[in-house]
């Protein structure tokens, strides 16, 4: 969702000056001590920015960066936890699992089908893939991060493609050269609630122009809730090499995870009347549900020089996953709610493009264009069991080719304006072959075959304009669009009638206009947006498959602030006000299910004795939300509710260490439950897990 790099200081002059002011008022977020700020004076060190396709971030868009800094203090124990202290940003988590697997990020109230509206990109390569099962974060090891930049609205379209309709979160890794050691290594061990083992690897050598880097980390647990088991590994490694005109890099990595599904705990058994929610919310109402899934991916690039200015840079790569899910059901099993999934997806890219920064007719330019090329072949089978016949096998191929061009222009040394368009043909095949004489068979016909070829552009404008050195408004305008996955196709037809794999694609216009203050130690950003979509793609719990729904409109505001009340705290906090509506149609004027009205934040860093002892807490807050499969608003909403992390840190020497304690007052909560069509009161909530310890220590060399 990534690229040879540059150095800026964040507080130094840049190619455009309102992008170097934003920049300046996104650093409030790095919360460095003194003690990681040797050498700086006082001011943050220089961030080491990747060659992604975001050159600045993108004129005119609300945009937040998490440092490598504010991961290692966070309290939160994933990716999603330290996400979900960026205004805007929900998190839905279906499984009570430790690490944040399954867990999924939101940007912008999409609810059930976040996923697939908000494109993640590692060092500025997509890694969406064509099914609905998401990019899982947790297979992504926290130390390997360099930063996280999150970019909000749909303007990210214009350089990704699709996908991008809420957002775009980039996770930039490190690289052989972050640590600037010939040869650097680090251990860190931990155990906590649940079960819970870890541990994380890493390594880095440099000589010359050659530099490498390893991470690797695994985990297991038997996690909150019965069956909830997990057992994960995950591994990255990568070789870059580089001088003034040219660069290469290949990058290896692959995760291995299993991991229990207990399934909802229900308001009112089906048999019984129990409320399991209530008396037992830590149990399983599918005690032999699991998930199994492989990963393998490979990435190789290279950046040449063309003349001053100019450079062409080409990378492409490969995704291989395995997935296997097993759902013989709940209590007492039956073949006829039973299925085995097994499924294999590969994807090949090609991206290359060309970025020119000069002068044109006399204003500062940036241009970056290029075209990128995806090939993904999916391949699923479907039967009761494992080991039986497939009962249907499906399998898709999509190619898409795009070409795409952004040009950023400093009209003004205070004013930069950008504008952009992509065009983006998608070629899908896809084909069900029935087997009616597999085991269990229980009439279930075959989908028709489709064959589609069709184009979709983006459009992006933006203007930021820094009124003086404290103060700036940014404003953008943009068109994006969704293709429908594959796991949507699939499920596009009404129960025991054929499918037919045909989904319109979904498309969105909106518009954004907010604030930058930055006075000394005191950072804010705000904005508000509003936007509107035709064709979104949602399940249809009624129908029992996948449509398009009326139009739905979406709007809000987002305001972050950071300070630094001394040398040694640190405050920030956020608001997040989301509305997610359906426009026209039967449910007009009522709420998307899973967006939350109102969320916040608030968080303390405070150096309690220079590195030896620091002190890190967070607060974080989301409002009540409509249950999923409740369009008609009648149902209960999932109640609001708060959770409290606290960290305690240090280092002696190469020696360093934590203790976290997550959700500290121990509060039952939930931010999923799917509810009855018809009956009131009724519904599956996944509980999450109560108060829950972290300790870990760890070792450089």
């Amino acid at each position: 969702m990534h690229r040879r790099g540059f150095n800026v200081t964040l507080f130094s002059k840049s190619l455009f000056p309102t992008t170097a002011f934003a920049a300046a008022c996104l650093a409030g977020t790095a919360l460095v001590s003194p003690a990681l700020a040797q050498g700086t004076g006082g001011q943050l060190p220089p961030i080491n920015v990747d060659a992604s396709r975001l050159y600045g971030g993108i004129v005119g868009a609300s945009t937040a960066v998490i440092t490598a800094e504010d991961i290692a203090r966070s309290p939160g124990q994933t990716v999603q936890d330290v996400l979900a202290t960026v205004p805007g940003v929900q998190i839905k988590n279906l499984f009570g699992g430790v690490n944040g697997a399954g867990s999924v990020v939101d940007l912008r109230g999409f609810g059930a089908f976040a996923s697939a509206n908000t494109l993640i990109l590692i060092n500025g390569r997509r890694v969406n893939d064509v099914d609905l099962a998401g990019v899982d974060l947790s297979t992504i090891p926290l130390q390997s991060i360099e930063r996280i930049e999150v970019t909000k609205g749909n303007s990210g379209a214009v350089l990704y493609g699709d996908n991008a309709i809420g957002g775009v979160v980039n996770i930039i890794t490190k690289t052989g050269a972050s640590s600037g050691k010939p040869i650097a290594m680090r251990a860190e061990a931990g155990v906590g609630s649940f079960n819970q083992r870890l541990g994380n690897v890493s390594a880095s050598v440099n000589a010359g122009p050659w530099s490498s880097a390893v991470f690797g980390n695994a985990i297991s647990s038997d996690g909150y809730r019965v069956n909830n088991a997990l057992r994960q590994s995950n591994g990255v490694g990568e070789v870059r090499y580089s001088t003034s005109d040219f660069s290469a890099f290949l990058n290896l990595s692959g995760d291995n995870q299993s991991l229990g599904l207990p399934g909802g705990r229900a308001t009112s058994e089906f048999g019984t009347g129990i409320n399991r929610l209530a008396t037992d919310p830590r149990g399983a109402a599918t005690p032999f549900d699991r998930g199994e899934k492989q990963g393998k991916n490979a990435t190789a690039g290279f950046t040449k020089s063309l003349w001053d200015g100019a450079e062409l840079i080409v990378d492409g790569g490969v995704r291989d996953k395995q997935q296997q899910g097993s759902f013989p059901g709940d209590l007492p099993l039956s073949p006829f709610n039973a299925r085995f999934v097994d499924s294999s997806l590969q994807t090949w890219s090609v991206t290359p493009r060309v970025s020119i920064k000069n002068s044109l007719f006399g204003l500062r330019s940036n241009i970056l264009t290029g075209v990128d090329y995806y090939d993904a072949a999916y391949g699923s089978n479907r039967s009761r069991y494992a080991g039986d016949a497939p009962i249907h096998v499906y399998n898709l191929k999509q190619q898409t080719l795009a070409g795409y061009w952004q040009q950023t222009i400093g009209l003004l040394p205070s004013t930069d304006f950008s504008y952009g368009g992509r065009l983006q043909n998608t070629k899908l095949q896809a084909r069900d072959k029935l087997d009616m004489s597999a085991p269990n068979w229980f009439g279930d016909p075959q989908a028709s075959p489709l064959n589609t070829d069709e184009t979709n552009h983006a459009l992006h404008v933006g203007i930021e304009h820094r009124i003086n050195d404290n103060f700036a408004v940014f404003a953008r305008a943009a068109q994006a669009f969704r293709t429908p996955n594959v796991d949507e196709r699939i499920g596009s037809g009404p129960f025991f009638a054929p499918g037919t794999f045909n989904l319109k694609t979904q498309t969105s216009h909106d518009v954004e206009g907010g604030i930058r203050i930055h006075s000394g130690p005191l950072d804010i950003q705000s904005s508000y947006y509003d936007m509107r979509l035709k064709n979104e793609i949602q399940f249809n719990p009624a129908l029992f498959y996948n449509i398009n729904l009326d139009p739905t409109h979406r709007y809000g505001s987002e305001t972050s602030a950071t300070l630094r009340a001394s040398d040694t705290v640190r405050l920030r906090g956020g608001f997040a006000y989301t509305r997610a509506v359906f426009s026209e149609g039967q449910f007009a004027g009522n709420d998307v299910p899973l967006v939350s009205r109102v969320t916040a934040y608030g968080g303390v860093s405070w150096d309690v004795w220079q590195r030896y002892l620091v002190f890190d807490a967070t607060v974080r807050y989301w409002g009540a939300r409509r249950m999923d499969n409740d369009q008609r608003n009648f149902q209960p909403l999932i109640p609001a509710n708060a959770t409290i992390d606290l960290k305690l840190s240090g280092e002696i020497d190469r020696f360093f260490w934590s203790f976290s304690v997550n959700n500290l007052l121990d509060v039952l909560t939930y931010d999923y439950a799917i509810a009855s069509a018809s009956t009131y009161g009724s519904f599956n909530a996944y509980p999450l897990p109560g108060r829950s310890y972290m300790l870990k220590a760890g070792v450089t060399f």
